[in-house]
Protein backbone atom coordinates (compact mmCIF):
# COMPACT_ATOMS: atom_id res chain seq x y z
CA UNK A 1 0.00 0.00 0.00
CA UNK A 2 2.83 2.39 0.84
CA UNK A 3 4.42 1.92 -2.60
CA UNK A 4 1.05 2.74 -4.20
CA UNK A 5 0.94 5.99 -2.21
CA UNK A 6 4.48 6.86 -3.31
CA UNK A 7 3.52 6.11 -6.90
CA UNK A 8 0.49 8.40 -6.65
CA UNK A 9 2.54 11.20 -5.11
CA UNK A 10 5.06 10.90 -7.92
CA UNK A 11 2.20 10.98 -10.46
CA UNK A 12 0.79 14.17 -8.94
CA UNK A 13 4.19 15.87 -8.81
CA UNK A 14 4.93 15.05 -12.45
CA UNK A 15 1.41 16.01 -13.53
CA UNK A 16 1.76 19.41 -11.85
CA UNK A 17 5.29 20.00 -13.16
CA UNK A 18 4.24 19.43 -16.79
CA UNK A 19 1.87 22.43 -17.14
CA UNK A 20 4.07 24.58 -14.89
CA UNK A 21 7.03 23.83 -17.19
CA UNK A 22 4.93 24.63 -20.26
CA UNK A 23 4.02 27.97 -18.69
CA UNK A 24 7.59 28.77 -17.67
CA UNK A 25 9.00 27.94 -21.10
CA UNK A 26 6.28 29.99 -22.79
CA UNK A 27 6.97 32.93 -20.46
CA UNK A 28 10.69 32.67 -21.18
CA UNK A 29 10.12 32.70 -24.94
CA UNK A 30 7.75 35.68 -24.76
CA UNK A 31 9.42 37.64 -21.91
CA UNK A 32 10.90 40.29 -24.21
CA UNK A 33 7.53 40.92 -25.86
CA UNK A 34 5.18 40.98 -22.88
CA UNK A 35 5.59 44.72 -22.34
CA UNK A 36 3.27 45.16 -25.30
CA UNK A 37 0.30 44.58 -22.98
CA UNK A 38 0.98 47.90 -21.24
CA UNK A 39 1.35 49.67 -24.59
CA UNK A 40 -1.98 48.53 -26.04
CA UNK A 41 -5.46 49.88 -25.61
CA UNK A 42 -7.28 47.25 -23.56
CA UNK A 43 -11.01 46.65 -23.09
CA UNK A 44 -12.90 47.36 -19.87
CA UNK A 45 -12.20 44.90 -17.03
CA UNK A 46 -8.61 44.36 -18.19
CA UNK A 47 -6.59 43.30 -15.16
CA UNK A 48 -3.11 44.63 -14.40
CA UNK A 49 -0.35 42.61 -16.02
CA UNK A 50 0.95 41.42 -12.62
CA UNK A 51 -2.22 39.35 -12.20
CA UNK A 52 -1.55 37.08 -15.20
CA UNK A 53 1.40 35.06 -13.84
CA UNK A 54 -0.41 34.61 -10.52
CA UNK A 55 -3.60 33.34 -12.15
CA UNK A 56 -1.74 31.13 -14.62
CA UNK A 57 0.34 29.58 -11.84
CA UNK A 58 -2.81 28.63 -9.95
CA UNK A 59 -4.44 27.31 -13.12
CA UNK A 60 -1.41 25.21 -14.04
CA UNK A 61 -1.45 23.57 -10.61
CA UNK A 62 -5.20 22.85 -10.88
CA UNK A 63 -4.71 21.47 -14.39
CA UNK A 64 -1.91 19.22 -13.15
CA UNK A 65 -3.96 17.91 -10.23
CA UNK A 66 -6.87 17.28 -12.56
CA UNK A 67 -4.77 15.32 -15.04
CA UNK A 68 -3.22 13.31 -12.19
CA UNK A 69 -6.68 12.33 -10.98
CA UNK A 70 -7.55 11.09 -14.47
CA UNK A 71 -4.22 9.29 -14.84
CA UNK A 72 -4.67 7.45 -11.54
CA UNK A 73 -8.28 6.53 -12.38
CA UNK A 74 -7.77 5.61 -16.03
CA UNK A 75 -8.48 1.94 -15.30
CA UNK A 76 -12.12 2.82 -14.53
CA UNK A 77 -12.77 4.25 -18.03
CA UNK A 78 -9.66 3.95 -20.23
CA UNK A 79 -11.36 5.29 -23.38
CA UNK A 80 -12.52 8.58 -21.83
CA UNK A 81 -9.40 8.91 -19.68
CA UNK A 82 -7.17 8.58 -22.74
CA UNK A 83 -9.36 10.97 -24.75
CA UNK A 84 -9.32 13.47 -21.91
CA UNK A 85 -5.55 13.29 -21.50
CA UNK A 86 -5.12 13.68 -25.28
CA UNK A 87 -7.38 16.76 -25.37
CA UNK A 88 -5.59 18.13 -22.33
CA UNK A 89 -2.15 17.62 -23.92
CA UNK A 90 -3.37 19.39 -27.07
CA UNK A 91 -4.76 22.22 -24.97
CA UNK A 92 -1.36 22.64 -23.31
CA UNK A 93 0.27 22.84 -26.75
CA UNK A 94 -2.30 25.39 -27.95
CA UNK A 95 -1.89 27.35 -24.72
CA UNK A 96 1.88 27.43 -25.25
CA UNK A 97 1.63 28.61 -28.86
CA UNK A 98 -1.00 31.28 -28.13
CA UNK A 99 1.51 33.37 -26.16
CA UNK A 100 3.91 33.34 -29.09
CA UNK A 101 1.17 34.30 -31.56
CA UNK A 102 -0.12 37.10 -29.32
CA UNK A 103 3.04 38.56 -27.78
CA UNK A 104 5.87 37.76 -30.18
CA UNK A 105 4.03 37.82 -33.50
CA UNK A 106 1.39 40.38 -32.42
CA UNK A 107 -1.20 38.64 -34.56
CA UNK A 108 -4.13 39.53 -32.33
CA UNK A 109 -6.98 38.33 -34.54
CA UNK A 110 -5.26 35.03 -35.28
CA UNK A 111 -4.50 34.69 -31.55
CA UNK A 112 -8.22 35.13 -30.84
CA UNK A 113 -9.13 32.38 -33.33
CA UNK A 114 -6.41 30.22 -31.75
CA UNK A 115 -8.02 30.83 -28.33
CA UNK A 116 -11.36 29.64 -29.69
CA UNK A 117 -9.67 26.38 -30.73
CA UNK A 118 -8.07 26.19 -27.27
CA UNK A 119 -11.46 26.71 -25.64
CA UNK A 120 -12.88 23.86 -27.75
CA UNK A 121 -10.07 21.57 -26.56
CA UNK A 122 -10.69 22.52 -22.93
CA UNK A 123 -14.42 21.82 -23.30
CA UNK A 124 -13.60 18.41 -24.80
CA UNK A 125 -11.16 17.78 -21.93
CA UNK A 126 -13.81 18.63 -19.34
CA UNK A 127 -16.38 16.46 -21.12
CA UNK A 128 -14.05 13.45 -21.22
CA UNK A 129 -12.79 13.97 -17.68
CA UNK A 130 -16.34 14.24 -16.34
CA UNK A 131 -17.00 10.64 -17.41
CA UNK A 132 -14.00 9.47 -15.37
CA UNK A 133 -13.98 11.87 -12.41
CA UNK A 134 -16.28 14.80 -11.72
CA UNK A 135 -13.64 16.32 -9.43
CA UNK A 136 -11.07 16.30 -12.24
CA UNK A 137 -13.58 17.90 -14.59
CA UNK A 138 -14.46 20.60 -12.05
CA UNK A 139 -10.78 21.44 -11.57
CA UNK A 140 -10.63 22.32 -15.27
CA UNK A 141 -13.51 24.83 -15.03
CA UNK A 142 -11.36 27.75 -13.81
CA UNK A 143 -9.03 27.15 -16.78
CA UNK A 144 -12.00 27.20 -19.14
CA UNK A 145 -13.43 30.38 -17.58
CA UNK A 146 -10.07 32.15 -17.65
CA UNK A 147 -9.57 31.26 -21.32
CA UNK A 148 -13.05 32.65 -22.04
CA UNK A 149 -12.05 35.86 -20.27
CA UNK A 150 -8.74 35.85 -22.16
CA UNK A 151 -10.77 35.55 -25.36
CA UNK A 152 -12.74 38.66 -24.40
CA UNK A 153 -9.49 40.52 -23.68
CA UNK A 154 -7.81 39.24 -26.83
CA UNK A 155 -10.75 40.21 -29.05
CA UNK A 156 -10.99 43.60 -27.35
CA UNK A 157 -7.29 44.26 -27.86
CA UNK A 158 -7.56 43.33 -31.53
CA UNK A 159 -10.62 45.52 -31.99
CA UNK A 160 -9.21 48.53 -30.14
CA UNK A 161 -5.77 48.38 -31.76
CA UNK A 162 -6.52 47.62 -35.41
Amino acid sequence: MQSETKKNIKTYIIAILIPVAVGLISAFITKDSMQIYSELQTPPLSPPSILFPIVWSILYVLMGISSAIIWTKRDTDPKNADKGIAFYALSLAFNFVWSIIFFNLRQFLFAFVWLLALLYLIIRTVSSYEKVSKAAAYLQIPYMLWVMFAGYLNFGIWFLNR
